[in-house]
C-alpha cells in the first residue's frame, strides 16, 4: 500500500510558479463592494496569523481596488470637468453669471448622488461616465435661464420679472428637449439583453441628472440670479447683442439666409463626404480595458494528459517572472478559473487546456509584452496552440471570428470545417489561431468484446471495463477519513507489473458461472485502434462545429470580418446543413438588434415630444433634417484620433444627437417668439439667432473641454472624441443650419413677408 498525489489530477493550479489553491469571495447585489473587499482583506489578515509557517495569502484580482481606484479617478475627471466649466464661464458670460451657473450644476450633481443612492443606482465607471455624458445638457440648461434672465435685467426688469419672463419662456421648451435627451439613451438602457444589464445605469443616471438640470434650471437659477445679478445697463436700442462678435454672427446668418441653396447644398455635400470618409473609421463594439491584465490561452493536441501541460506552461511562467515588466502569473491547467470579473469566461474541463493570468506592471507595457511572449511560445513549444488575449469592456466572446456549421452528420461537418479553417489560413494573413471547437479527433483502444464465449462464462462488458480500469487507473474501493479530510481508496495493479507486454490480456477477471478467475484474452478478441470525435457540441439539439479565429493585434474584427465573411458564404452546404455567424459578429449584432427594437419607439416618442412642442410640423422637420447631420463631426474627430466607432463612441453619438435637438429646440422656439412680436421672418431668424449664440456656444464650449479628461481613458476616449468633434460641428448646424433650414422650409411665410414689404414699398 503506498500513500501519494494523484497521478492526473483534473485541476493543476499555480501562483507565479508556487502550488496554490483559490478562494472566491462574492459580494452580493446589495453591498458596496469596495466595503466588502476591505472587509475581505481584513479578514484575511487575522487568518494569516493562524496559517502555518510558509503558507501565505496572496491576491490574484482585487476588484474593490480596482473599483475605488477607477472611482477615484472618476470622480476627479468629474470635478476637472465641473472646474472647466465654470472657468469659461467666468471668462465669457463673466463672475456672476459663473457662479449662478456652477451652483446650479454643483447642485444637479449633488442631487443626482443622492437619488442614485435612493434608487440604488451603484457608484461606478458607467454611472459616473454618465454624469459627464450629461455635462453638456446639464449646463445648458441653466445657461439658457440665466441667459434670459440677464438679458432682460439689462433692459431694466426688476429681477422678479426677469426671472418669471426667462423661466415661463424657455421651460416647457426646455422640459420638452430634457426628456428628448433622456429619450436618446433609453434604446440602451431598456435592451433586454446583456448590454441593457451594462448599460443601464447609465441610462438612469442620465435621466435623474437631466430631470434634475431642468428642475434646479427653472427654480435655483432664477433664485441665485435674482441675488446676484444687476439690473440696467443697456441704453437706448442697445439689445445687449451689439458686440464686434455678435455683430459679424448676425452679418453671417442674414448672407446664409440669401444664400440658403448654397449653405444647403454645402451641408448636404459635407454629409455625404462624411458618411464616406465614416466608412474609413476602424469598428469595434467593446473596447479592451486598462486593468493591467491579460490572458495566454494554451492549448494542446486533444487528449494531451494534465501533467504534459503543466510542464509546458512551466517554461512560459519562468520566462515571464524573470521579466521586470511582469508583477504576477497565475496558471490554471486543466480548466478555468473561478470567475472574478463579469468579462472573464471559464474554460470547462479539459486536460489539454491551460491559460495564464498576467499581470503587467502597468497598461502601458502590455502591448510589448503580449508581442515578445508571442514570439517566445512559438519558438519555445511550436507544438501547442498559443494565443494572448486582452479583458474587454463588455460581454465576452470565445474568438473574434466564428463560423458554425450544423447538420446531422459529423464527418461531413468536419469536412465543411476543415475548408473554412483553409480559407481562415490562407486567404489573410490578418487572422491567428484558426481551429474548431471540436479539435483534433482521438486515437483510442477499444476492447473487442467476445459477445459468445463471455456471455457463456457470465462475464459482462462492466466486467471487462473494470478489469481494464484495474490495470490502468484503478478502481475506487472506498474512504479513508484523517480527521476532516477524505482521501480516496484506489486499488490498481502494481505499476512494475503494467509494464509487461501483454500485460492488459493476461488481466484476470472473475467469472459467476465457472466461480473462478479468467485471464481477459478468454472474453475480448483483442483491441481495436480508432480514431473517436472527443468533443461534439450541439446548439438546439443539433450537431454544430465552431471555426473560430483572432485578429492580429492592432485591427478590429467588424476589418477582417469583411473580407473573409464572402469566402465562408461561398462553401456548398449540402442540404439539410446550415452556416451562422459567432464571435463579435453575432455579440454586436444581437446588442444591435435589441437595440434595434427598442430604438424606434424611442425616437418614436423623441418625434412626438418634438411635434407636441410645436404644434407644427414644418418646425419640427427643421429640427429633425439637422440630426443626421451630426455624423460629419464624428467621422472627422474619430480618424483624426484614430480611434475605433466602438459601443462608447455610439453612446457619444446618441448624446450629441439630443444636444444638438435641445439647442435647435430653443433656437426654433426663440424664432417663433420673435415672429409673434410682429418681426419679419428673417428678421426673427436674425435677431433669435444672435440671442442664442451665447448660450449654444458655451454649452458646446464647455462640454467639449469639459471631456478632456476622458482622453486618457481606454474606456470612454472614443466617446469623448465623439462628442467633442460632433459637438463642434453640431455648433455650426444649430447656428447656421437650423435658421437656413427654417427660412427654407417655412416658405408661406417668408413670401408673405415680401409681399408685405413690396406692399408697404408701393404705397
Amino acid at each position: 500500500m503506498t500513500r501519494g498525489r494523484v497521478d492526473a489530477p483534473e485541476h493543476i493550479l499555480r501562483h507565479n510558479g508556487q502550488e496554490v489553491f483559490t478562494l472566491g469571495v462574492s459580494g452580493l447585489l446589495s453591498e458596496n463592494i469596495v466595503t466588502v473587499g476591505q472587509q475581505v482583506e481584513a479578514a484575511l489578515d487575522v487568518l494569516q496569523d493562524t496559517l502555518p509557517v510558509g503558507v501565505t495569502v496572496t491576491p490574484i484580482y482585487e476588484q474593490h481596488r480596482v473599483v475605488d481606484e477607477a472611482n477615484g479617478s472618476f470622480l476627479v475627471s468629474l470635478a476637472m470637468s465641473v472646474s472647466v466649466v465654470i472657468a469659461v464661464l467666468a471668462l465669457f458670460m463673466g463672475p456672476r453669471a459663473a457662479v449662478v451657473v456652477g451652483v446650479s450644476l454643483l447642485l444637479t450633481v449633488m442631487a443626482t448622488f443622492f437619488f442614485m443612492y435612493l434608487f440604488d443606482v451603484k457608484v461606478e465607471r458607467i454611472s459616473l461616465g454618465a454624469l459627464i455624458i450629461a455635462m453638456g445638457m446639464l449646463v445648458d440648461n441653466a445657461i439658457v435661464i440665466a441667459e434670459g434672465m440677464q438679458q432682460e435685467m439689462r433692459k431694466g426688469r426688476t429681477s422678479r420679472e426677469a426671472a418669471d419672463t426667462a423661466a415661463r419662456k424657455t421651460q416647457i421648451p426646455l422640459l420638452g428637449a430634457t426628456i428628448i435627451g433622456i429619450m436618446a439613451f433609453a434604446g440602451i438602457g431598456l435592451s433586454p439583453d446583456a448590454t441593457g444589464e451594462f448599460m443601464f445605469s447609465l441610462f438612469a443616471v442620465i435621466g435623474i441628472s437631466l430631470l434634475l438640470s431642468w428642475f434646479v434650471a427653472v427654480t435655483v437659477t432664477p433664485l441665485l440670479g435674482h441675488y446676484l445679478f444687476k439690473t440696467g445697463g443697456l441704453v437706448g436700442d442697445d439689445t445687449g447683442y451689439d458686440g464686434p462678435v455678435f455683430r459679424a454672427y448676425g452679418g453671417v446668418v442674414r448672407w446664409a439666409l440669401k444664400l440658403r441653396w448654397l449653405v444647403i447644398a454645402g451641408l448636404l455635400g459635407t454629409t455625404v463626404a462624411c458618411v464616406m470618409a465614416f466608412a474609413q473609421v476602424k469598428q469595434q463594439f467593446f473596447p479592451p480595458a486598462t486593468t493591467p491584465l491579460f490572458y495566454l490561452e494554451y492549448k494542446a493536441a486533444q487528449g494531451t494528459a494534465i501533467n504534459e501541460v503543466s510542464r509546458d506552461l512551466q517554461v512560459i511562467e519562468d520566462w515571464l517572472l524573470a521579466r521586470d515588466d511582469v508583477e504576477a502569473v497565475t496558471a490554471t491547467i486543466g480548466q478555468g478559473l473561478t470567475r472574478f470579473i463579469l468579462t472573464y469566461n471559464p474554460a470547462t474541463i479539459d486536460s489539454s487546456y491551460g491559460q495564464l493570468v498576467i499581470r503587467a506592471t502597468s497598461d502601458d507595457d502590455i502591448p510589448a509584452l503580449r508581442a515578445d511572449l508571442d514570439q517566445f511560445g512559438i519558438q519555445a513549444l511550436p507544438w501547442a496552440e498559443l494565443q494572448t488575449k486582452r479583458i474587454i469592456y463588455g460581454p465576452p466572446v470565445s474568438s473574434d471570428i466564428e463560423a458554425r456549421f450544423s447538420g446531422p452528420d459529423a464527418s461531413v461537418l468536419r469536412e465543411l470545417a476543415a475548408q473554412a479553417e483553409d480559407i481562415l489560413r490562407n486567404a489573410t494573413p490578418l487572422l491567428h489561431s484558426e481551429h474548431n471547437d471540436w479539435r483534433e479527433t482521438e486515437i483510442i483502444t477499444r476492447p473487442i468484446y467476445a459477445e459468445d464465449r463471455a456471455q457463456a462464462a457470465g462475464i459482462g462488458r462492466s466486467d471487462v471495463a473494470n478489469a481494464i480500469a484495474l490495470a490502468t487507473n484503478g478502481l475506487p474501493a472506498g474512504t479513508y477519513r484523517e480527521r476532516d479530510r477524505l482521501i480516496d481508496i484506489i486499488v490498481r495493479t502494481p505499476r512494475s507489473e503494467t509494464t509487461r507486454d501483454g500485460q492488459l490480456l493476461d488481466q484476470i477477471v472473475y467469472s459467476n458461472a465457472i466461480g473462478g478467475y479468467l485471464p481477459l484474452s478468454q472474453v475480448i478478441d483483442g483491441f481495436s485502434v480508432e480514431a473517436e470525435d472527443p468533443v461534439i457540441e450541439r446548439r438546439n439539439r443539433v450537431q454544430t462545429i465552431t471555426v473560430q479565429a483572432n485578429v492580429i493585434d492592432g485591427l478590429t474584427p467588424p476589418t477582417v470580418f469583411a473580407e473573409i465573411r464572402p469566402l465562408i458564404e461561398a462553401i456548398n452546404l449540402p442540404a439539410g446543413y446550415r452556416l451562422e455567424w459567432g464571435g463579435e459578429f453575432e455579440s454586436a449584432g444581437e446588442a444591435q438588434a435589441s437595440l434595434g427594437r427598442q430604438m424606434p419607439l424611442a425616437f418614436g416618442t423623441m418625434l412626438l415630444i418634438t411635434v407636441l412642442l410645436f404644434g407644427k410640423l414644418r418646425q419640427t422637420a427643421v429640427i429633425w433634417t439637422i440630426v443626421p447631420m451630426a455624423i460629419n463631426g464624428v467621422a472627422l474627430g474619430l480618424l483624426y484620433a484614430n480611434l475605433a466607432f466602438s459601443f462608447t463612441a455610439m453612446l457619444g453619438l446618441l448624446s450629441l444627437s439630443g444636444m444638438l435637438i435641445k439647442n435647435a429646440i430653443v433656437l426654433v422656439e426663440e424664432i417663433d417668439a420673435q415672429k409673434a412680436t410682429g418681426l419679419p421672418q428673417d428678421k426673427a431668424i436674425i435677431t433669435a439667432s444672435v440671442s442664442r449664440l451665447r448660450p449654444v456656444v458655451l454649452a458646446a464650449g464647455t462640454t467639449i473641454l469639459g471631456m478632456l479628461p476622458l482622453l486618457a481613458d481606454g474606456f470612454f476616449a472614443a466617446m469623448a472624441v465623439t462628442i467633442m468633434g460632433g459637438l463642434g460641428f453640431a455648433s455650426i448646424l444649430t447656428l447656421i443650419g437650423v435658421p437656413v433650414l427654417y427660412h427654407t422650409y417655412l416658405r408661406k411665410e417668408r413670401r408673405a413677408d415680401k409681399r408685405a414689404e413690396r406692399t408697404t414699398v408701393a404705397a
